[in-house]
């Protein structure tokens, strides 16, 4: 591609050519239909593209700009929205084939703030039935295709598959999915991208189809931690009808996420947690580390309470039970024509009782209070994101989960930010996990914005 092409600018980038007026949005818009009529048939990001409905809002944007009255930096700057997130009017699949011509009839909160601040929605992006799911598999409406292997296809990372395929394969300049055990960040580990899990309120959940509320998470999928930092600062905010939401005050992240990371205190994961990951994951995280230490912070061992996969199971009891009673109609109809994958994940949640899920809501506010005491005086956790790179479809184990890294992040209700760290030796992409508190997302994007700013892992476009 010509490097005039505006699809291989980060949204940074767009931001000031648009505003500069060096950029329309009607070219913008053009540039990227263009892009998904191109690639669209092979990779399957998306459910449903609204080139028409993007087309228009374009030529308003333009016309807006042009007379002076832009509604912010990011007027006219495309996304994509995951298939779970509700726009009146519009197709709502969840990833499922019963939904496959479901109507909305709200718009989430969400994506109203988005389209406040200009945004033109590109489409909806695939996603795991149900978003059940942390390979990215779709057997019923069809899986992604992950554009690092043009020839093998591989596990695009779930349940924001198309999300992180659009995003990794320049359909769009950025994307939203959504993460309860892991799905902003395993797709975006295995599509070579950025994105960043935020805390239980930080972003509104009204209107975005839920699976398991005590930890469904939205989150910005993009192609750097300063683009995930101004999608993030514009998703955020108070909402009625959300009442978590409004519990917590504004937080730009903008201020501090380019002051460097001189003096943080970063732990690196316990030693018992790295008989987990492959070779290359660990190689291009033990890099990450030195490159880290390079940049001013101090690298601490970290003894946890706890080991990851103790914190997982309690994750999945929980999501599973939740699931279960919002789907059960659906999971328990034979005649339902359901992912074979996705039907006993949640039909495990029939079987959980009303004590053992109390039990597990109890021992979250307890692990809470433990990994909290066991991070005082550290600013961050560093782990791998994934287990090891993406793999063939035809490899994938189902009944096992890759989210033994990501899990704990939902269930202990922290924010955590996945990006590019290296390659393995087949060329696929591999990445650092950036672990924070809850609400301190702009401490994790700080230090991620500093790697970035010193590496160029996430430069690297998948091949065409």
């Amino acid at each position: 591609m010509p490097q005039s092409d505006p699809t291989l600018l980060s949204v940074s980038e767009l931001s000031a050519a648009i505003q500069a007026r060096r950029l329309s949005p009607v070219d913008l818009v053009e540039a990227y239909l263009a892009r998904i009529a191109e690639r669209e048939p092979k990779l399957q990001a998306f459910v449903e593209v609204y080139a028409e409905d993007a087309r228009l809002a374009a030529e308003a944007a333009d016309k807006a700009i042009r007379s002076g009255h832009a509604v912010g930096p990011l007027h006219g700057v495309p996304v994509a929205l995951k298939d779970l997130i509700e726009i009146e009017g519009r197709i709502v699949t969840g990833g499922c084939e019963v939904w496959r011509t479901r109507k909305a009839t709200r718009t989430a909160t969400l994506a109203r703030r988005l389209v406040a601040q200009g945004l033109i929605v590109l489409g909806k992006t695939h996603t795991v039935e149900f978003a059940m799911g942390g390979w990215g598999t779709n057997t019923r409406l069809g899986t992604p295709w992950n554009p690092w292997d043009p020839k093998r296809q591989r596990t695009p990372g779930g349940s924001s598959s198309g999300s992180g395929v659009a995003v990794a394969g320049g359909l769009a300049p950025w994307a939203v999915g959504t993460d309860t055990g892991g799905s902003v960040r395993l797709p975006a580990s295995w599509c070579g991208i950025t994105g960043l899990k935020t805390t239980i309120g930080r972003v509104s959940t009204y209107g975005i189809l839920p699976l398991s509320p005590t930890l469904d998470t939205p989150g910005p999928m993009t192609r750097s931690v300063e683009d995930a930092a101004l999608l993030y600062a514009v998703m955020q905010g108070a909402d009625p009808l959300e009442p978590r939401t409004e519990r917590l005050p504004y937080l730009d992240p903008l201020p501090t996420l380019k002051r460097g990371i001189r003096g943080l205190r970063l732990a690196r994961m316990p030693e018992a947690e790295r008989g987990f990951a492959s070779a290359d994951v660990l190689a291009a995280y033990d890099a990450s580390l030195v490159e880290i230490e390079r940049l001013g912070a101090e690298i601490v061992d970290l003894k946890l309470p706890f080991g990851f996969a103790d914190v997982a199971a309690l994750n999945l009891r929980i999501m599973a039970a939740e699931s279960y009673a919002i789907l059960r109609e659906l999971i328990d109809d034979p005649d339902a024509p359901l992912d074979e994958h996705v039907r006993p994940r949640i039909a495990a949640g029939r079987s959980i009782t009303a004590q053992a899920y109390l039990e597990a809501l109890q021992q979250r506010e307890a692990m809470k209070l433990a990994f909290a005491g066991a991070l005082k005086g550290i600013d961050a956790l560093l782990t791998p994101t994934t287990m090891r790179t993406a793999l063939p479809l035809d490899e994938v184990d189902q009944t096992k989960a890759p989210a033994h890294y990501t899990r704990f992040g939902n269930f202990l209700d922290l924010c955590a930010l996945a990006l590019p760290n290296g390659f393995d030796g087949q060329g696929l992409p591999t990445s650092l996990q950036i672990v924070c508190r809850a609400y301190d997302e702009a401490t994790a994007l700080r230090i991620g914005c500093a790697y970035q700013n010193a590496t160029e892992w996430h430069l690297r476009r998948a091949p065409e």
